[in-house]
Order: structure tokens, then C-alpha cells, then sequence
């Protein structure tokens, strides 16, 4: 028998499977004498969570290596642009702030926000380093209807309706990449002498034998977790939401806009997420079960519509009940099993990283795919010091939002900035940055989760302070940094005049379709 990696399993569809379905068959041949056979067992028993409405910029680049159409991609999944993230009332709850996807101008040349500290009575650091913040203010698109596919003005991401990405995934990989799809429920697993996975039973298509699997079975892990038993890390000492309440609003009418970025609007025990899709806005309530019941969770949450729609909507909207234990598993690649998704672990909405954790893990899957069995433990062991890191940088990343927030109005945002809550790592962060920004060097893993950027937003979106940090050496730059801030200020003021809004944009591509590049 041929040692060689022929033939992968991927165990589960939805948005984890069909994306690391589509992204390995987009990377090797699926036809031919020297084909990867991949085959993709998907529930008619188990349906797809079918949330995660925002991604991350990185999709566009999945997206086109898939070859996809960006068009038929908008129009089938219903969806539309994401720029960034706007929290409201995180810091006092009167408050906002701008998380972009675009990165401070001249990042590359020199970091601006020392310069910025100056003027921080009189701009916010977003609007001062960026376009999008004013962009979010007018609903306006990031780019025009002449700009081709996946190419922008202003970086972004989508905002879309995820089961029906499932599904349009499904059609693309089957009918154009070669995967095989076969609808079936897992009856049984069987190991092979060296405790690999051998094949899996299913209950119609009898078994299936492979040489890799991968588990996209959700937050059940049916391979990882119940099969080879790999412990669960629990992060509910330091990220308490373990709950979300999720609803689908109606907009008043057809030409109301559509938001460019995630709304995420803080409550007494959590925070409200209100997304813009074309046909309506995905709402809902993430929350701590320890901090507030689910009737009082989703009292904020009908009052949250209320205010944002009307009343009569707020009493109509179905709402449904999602409970989560926040962690990820210790490894992620056990023998010849790869966990993608919500298998391997899942940490509350804020920031969107679920959809973009799949992706990082089927790109590197593909471009690490092992050749055979001999090199596989050398390739898991890579993913799994990678992927644990990554991980790590999520939850230090979301704990700061909670951790620089001066309300106090209830247990939950007290609780959340008790030291015993919050990992060494960051707390020592938090110090270093009293006394500088935050630079390259406090995130030394290659291909870091969120930029040294995204930490600045946070941080100086609400209200940190780093000390006197223009020494002399940084003087000398001043007259650079002014230049650079009239850059910003030149791009935003063109940006403005010359974007459409979104749901123009979006009504211009359902009619005449974006260029192709």
C-alpha cells in the first residue's frame, strides 16, 4: 500500500467545510492520475449552525483563488461590504469608535500614533490616521461599480447571510473544483493499528476510507473531540460570554441604507451585534448566562430593535437561542485528523475571527499539505504550535476590549477588568504601553491574527493613554507625520465625494455586475 496523502475526508459541510473544501481544490488537482480525492460527508440529520455573518478582508483573497465571481458571489449570499467595526457605548456608555480595516497611512514608513496623541482632543485617532470612519458615518461603499472584482478604494470584508454561503460553496465545489459531496450521517469510526482514522461508516454509503480527515462536525468535534479525546482549553475565566440570542430584521424599506461596518453596541452583561445584509440586518445579543438571564438578555435585545426599527418589529422578530462554551481544543491536528472551525474551538463573535480561522486553517492545510504519512507529524506539529498562538492573540485581543472599559454599571464589566480575569500576557501589554505604542515587536509571531494597528484603534478608541512617547528621536518626524495627516485628510474628503453608498452599489451590481479583472 501506497503511504501517500491520495485521499482526504472533510467530515461536515457549512461554511468550515465547503471553505476548506474549496480552498484545497482550488491548490491541487482533483482529476487525473496524480489527483487529491477529496470527499465531503455532509448531515441530512445535523443542520449547520449557520451564523458568522461577518469575514474578514482576507475572503476576498479565498474567494478569487477559489475562482469565484465576486458578483455571483454578492448576489447569492446576499451580500454586502464590510469596512470595519464601530463599537458604541463600550468605554462609558455613551461613547464610540471606529475599528478599520484599513491600516494607519504611511504604516510602512513610520508609526504615526505618537504624533497623533496631540491632537487626540480634537480627532479621534481613526479618523485622524484613516478614511473609513467617515466612510461608516455616510453608509458608503468601498469602491465603484467600475473598480473590478476583489480591487477597492477602501479595504474590506463582506457582511453576508452564512447559510447561504454554505450553499453556494456546496454548488461551486462540486460542479467546478471536483469535489465529491455524498449526504450521509456518521455511524461509526475505525482505527487503523497506529491509531490513525481508517475510514468512517456511514449510514447509506457504507464506509469511506481516507488517508486524512478532516473534523468540520461543529461544536460537537465528533473526531477530535469525542474520537481521539483531545482535551477542551475552557476561556470562560477570562471571555465570559457563553450565550447569544439571534434575530433577522426587517428593514422600513427597500432603499433604507445598509451599515459598512459590524455594529456592536455594549449592554449590561454583553454586547449587541447588528449586521447589513441587502435584504435585511442580523441582529443579535451575546452574552454572560452568569451575568443576566436569557429573558432579561433578550429584553435588551427586543429593546435594542425597538429603537433601531420600531416597536411593532421588535415584538413580531423571531429570536433563537445559541449556547456556547467559549475555548478551543489543546491541538488541533491529532494523528491524521485536522479540526477546522467550530471543532476546533469557538470564542464569542466580537471581531469576526470564526470565518477568518477557517480560512487561515485551510490556507495553511493546503500549502502544508503532508506528501505522505512520514512527514504528517513534522506538519501537525507546526499547525499545532501555529494555531495555538493564534488563539492566544484572540483572546488577548478580545479581553482588551473589555479590560479598557470605564463602565460600571453592572458585575459583568467589573468582573471582566479584575486582574484575575485577564492573561499575564496582556496585563504585561498593557503596562509596556503606558509608557509606548504598541509596535511590531509586542506581536512577534509571523502572520499575527491582528496587526499591531488593530491594537491601536482599541487602545486609543478608548481613551488610553501612552505617556510622553515623542522623545527626541521621534521629534524629528513631526513634520512628517503633519504631512501624512493631510494626506488623510486629502484621500478622506475624495473618498467621500467620489463613493456611492452601499445599498447603491449593491443595486448597480445586481443590474450591470462588476468588472471581471
Amino acid at each position: 500500500m501506497s503511504d501517500k496523502i491520495n485521499n482526504i475526508v472533510i467530515v461536515g459541510g457549512g461554511s468550515a467545510g465547503w471553505l476548506t473544501a474549496g480552498v484545497l481544490a482550488a491548490e491541487y488537482n482533483t482529476q487525473g492520475d496524480d489527483a487529491i480525492n477529496i470527499t465531503l460527508v455532509e448531515s441530512d440529520i445535523v443542520a449547520p449552525v449557520g451564523v458568522g455573518e461577518g469575514t474578514w478582508p482576507s475572503m476576498r483573497a479565498t474567494l478569487e483563488k477559489m475562482g469565484i465571481s465576486e458578483t455571483e458571489f454578492l448576489l447569492e449570499c446576499d451580500a454586502s461590504f464590510k469596512q470595519g467595526s464601530q463599537f458604541n457605548n463600550w468605554l462609558n456608555g455613551n461613547d464610540h469608535y471606529f475599528h478599520p480595516f484599513t491600516l494607519p497611512i504611511g504604516n510602512q514608513e513610520l508609526d504615526i500614533a505618537p504624533y497623533w496623541q496631540v491632537y487626540k482632543d480634537k480627532i479621534s485617532f481613526a479618523n485622524a490616521v484613516c478614511p473609513q470612519g467617515h466612510l461608516s458615518e455616510r453608509h458608503l461603499a468601498p469602491k465603484q461599480i467600475s473598480t473590478a472584482e476583489y480591487s477597492y478604494a477602501a479595504n474590506y470584508g463582506y457582511h453576508l447571510d452564512a447559510a447561504k454561503l454554505g450553499a453556494f460553496l456546496q454548488k461551486h465545489c462540486t460542479q467546478k473544483l471536483g469535489v465529491k459531496q455524498v449526504i450521509d450521517h456518521v455511524t461509526h469510526i475505525t482505527s487503523a493499528e497506529n491509531g490513525d482514522i481508517a475510514s468512517i461508516a456511514t449510514a447509506k454509503h457504507g464506509e469511506l476510507i481516507g488517508d486524512l480527515f478532516i473534523d468540520c462536525t461543529g461544536s460537537q468535534s465528533l473526531l477530535l473531540g469525542q474520537h481521539f479525546k483531545v482535551p477542551f482549553v475552557d476561556c470562560k475565566h477570562t471571555l465570559f460570554n457563553d450565550s447569544a440570542l439571534a434575530a433577522h430584521v426587517p428593514y422600513a424599506s427597500e432603499n433604507s441604507p445598509i451599515n459598512s461596518f459590524t455594529h456592536s453596541t455594549a449592554q449590561t452583561a454583553g454586547w449587541i451585534w447588528d449586521i447589513g445584509l441587502p435584504s435585511r440586518r442580523g441582529v443579535g445579543h451575546t452574552y454572560s448566562s452568569e451575568h443576566i438571564s436569557d429573558d432579561s438578555a433578550e429584553q435588551q435585545l427586543r429593546q435594542y430593535i425597538a429603537q433601531t426599527a420600531s416597536q411593532q418589529v421588535s415584538e413580531s422578530v423571531a429570536v433563537r437561542k445559541i449556547s456556547f462554551q467559549p475555548g478551543y481544543r489543546s491541538k488541533f491536528w491529532q494523528n491524521n485528523c485536522v479540526a477546522i472551525g467550530l471543532s476546533a474551538g469557538f470564542i464569542e463573535p466580537l471581531e469576526a475571527s470564526a470565518l477568518a480561522l477557517v480560512e487561515l486553517s485551510a490556507k495553511m492545510l493546503s500549502e502544508q499539505l503532508p506528501g505522505t504519512q512520514q512527514d504528517m507529524e513534522i506538519v501537525a506539529k507546526r499547525f499545532n504550535q501555529k494555531f495555538s498562538q493564534r488563539w492566544q492573540n484572540i483572546i488577548d485581543f478580545l479581553k482588551l476590549h473589555y479590560v479598557l472599559s470605564k463602565r460600571t454599571d453592572s458585575a459583568y464589566w467589573q468582573d471582566n477588568r479584575d486582574n484575575q480575569t485577564i492573561p499575564e500576557s496582556l496585563q504585561q501589554l498593557l503596562t509596556l504601553w503606558q509608557y509606548q505604542p504598541p509596535s511590531h515587536y509586542d506581536i512577534p509571531q509571523t502572520e499575527a491574527l491582528f496587526p499591531t494597528a488593530s491594537f491601536q484603534y482599541i487602545l486609543y478608541g478608548m481613551g488610553f493613554e501612552s505617556g510622553d512617547v515623542l522623545g527626541r528621536k521621534r521629534k524629528n518626524k513631526a513634520a512628517q507625520a503633519e504631512r501624512l495627516f493631510a494626506e488623510n485628510m486629502q484621500h478622506s474628503k475624495h473618498l467621500l465625494a467620489a463613493l456611492p453608498g452601499n445599498r447603491e452599489l449593491l443595486n448597480k451590481i445586481k443590474k450591470y455586475g462588476l468588472p471581471k479583472i
